[in-house]
Parts: C-alpha cells; structure tokens; sequence
C-alpha cells in the first residue's frame, strides 16, 4: 500500500458528537484528546512521516468564553502529559498560527516542547492553534513586503517555492493527504495554499470516534487514487506510448 508522507486531519465532530450522548460539549473535546494520542502513536507506528492536526482555528475564539477555557487548558495538559510520549516515539512537535492570541503559559508550554523534541528524528507532529489560512497568507504577504521594501528580496523574481517560505509550514512539505472527520465536505479555512494538489477523505464518523481502523480505511482509498498534478498518469503515458508503437509497426 502506497502511504502518504504527509497527512493533514480536520479534527471535527467533538460537540456534536458529546451531544448525541447527552453530554456536555468539553466531554467531546477531553475525548477528542485521547483520539489525537492514538491517531500520534498509530500514523508514527505506520511511518508517516509528517501529521498536522487542526487543533483550534482563529475562528474558534468566538464560541463561549467557558468552552475556550477549557479548550485551553486541554491544550495545556497534552503539552504536559503527552511530551514523554513523544520523546519515547521520537517525535519532532512544531505548532503553526497566530500564537500572539494565545495564553502566554501556553506559548511558553509549546516553546519547551518544541524545544524538548526538536532533534527528534522521528515522524514531525504540527498543531495548527489560533490559526487560519487567510491570517496565516495576509501574515506572509506583510513579511514579504517587509523583505521587498528592505530589497532583501527582487518581487519579479519572486518564485511559488520562495512564497512558501513565508508561510507557517515553511518547514512542512504540502500535505499528501487532506482527512475530514463529521461527515462535512468543506476544507474551513485550513491550509489553502498547502492543499492545492491534495487528496481530500471525507469521512461521516465524529472525530472522538475515529480509530486506527478509521484512518487505515482513509489510507487503503489514498492508495487506489492516481496523483497527476496537472499532468497525465504514468499508466496513460504508458498506454499512449504502446498505441503509437502499435501504430507504427502497422
């Protein structure tokens, strides 16, 4: 089975699916932590080298100040619990966003642990946190014009591969694989640019429901799909070139 090498998840379904059992909508989320630790642990297992999980969009601030607390001191507790974990799986912790929105014992917690793992040499695990990819192109576009102004950069020559280098996921290939979870067939602001030629899985199932058996199915559909990038299959060229050979032995 081919794998990706990068897998981007939208991680959604948390309240809803609290609610279908009459729970509070933090029950979603504390459960929707225990599925990013197996999701870690069984795409690491797998060998995917690259997993960037939309954790809290920049439209997320807007929901009720109780559930962005307690969103934010979920947050705070993975960072805390879940770094030996990473450390035992070797595991690279990069976080993308606007991180000036961000609680500053959070940015503090999330520098140490992408300190703490950053000669891992294992599978990389991106957070996306207070992070929007309209905010995240406008943020790169006013570096860009900051290097333009300083003339550390010539606009005409300007390159897509130079552009990138602008963005959060500088240090992150584009995903290969884009996963949706809560049956929701829309990408919600998340990593535009980055998903320009990705494979985009939709699945029904609420993200705290999603299991190892979940992603492998997300994986065998990836494996069937033929990527071309714009251009042809290597089985079209293939046939095309064996139907001019026939062609010309006639």
């Amino acid at each position: 089975m081919v794998l990706p090498k990068h897998i981007a998840i939208i991680m959604d379904g948390n309240g809803r699916w609290a609610q279908s059992k009459g729970l509070a909508r933090v029950a979603g989320h504390q459960q929707g932590v225990l599925t990013v630790r197996d999701t870690v642990q069984e795409c690491s297992k797998l060998g995917i080298n690259y997993l960037t999980l939309y954790a809290f969009s920049s439209e997320n601030w807007s929901r009720p100040e109780g559930e962005v607390e307690a969103l934010m001191s979920l947050l705070g507790q993975y960072l805390t619990t879940e770094l030996p974990l990473l450390q035992k799986n070797k595991i690279r912790f990069h976080v993308m966003g606007d991180l000036s929105k961000l609680p500053q014992q959070i940015v503090e917690s999330l520098t140490r642990s992408m300190a703490a793992t950053a000669n891992n040499s294992g599978m990389t695990l991106t957070l996306a946190l207070s992070y929007g990819s309209r905010d995240e192109i406008l943020r790169g576009v006013k570096r860009l014009i900051t290097d333009v102004m300083t003339e550390q950069i010539d606009p005409q020559q300007l390159t897509e591969e130079q552009f990138s280098t602008y963005l959060d996921s500088a240090q992150l290939p584009d995903p290969d694989l884009l996963i949706r979870t809560s049956g929701e067939m829309r990408i919600s602001n998340f990593l535009l640019w980055q998903l320009a030629y990705t494979e985009l899985y939709f699945c029904s199932c609420y993200w705290p429901e999603f299991d190892a058996s979940q992603l492998h199915l997300a994986l065998e559909d990836y494996s069937r799909r033929c990527r071309r990038f714009g251009g042809v299959s290597a089985l079209s060229s293939m046939q095309k070139t064996d139907e001019s050979l026939e062609e010309a032995s006639h």
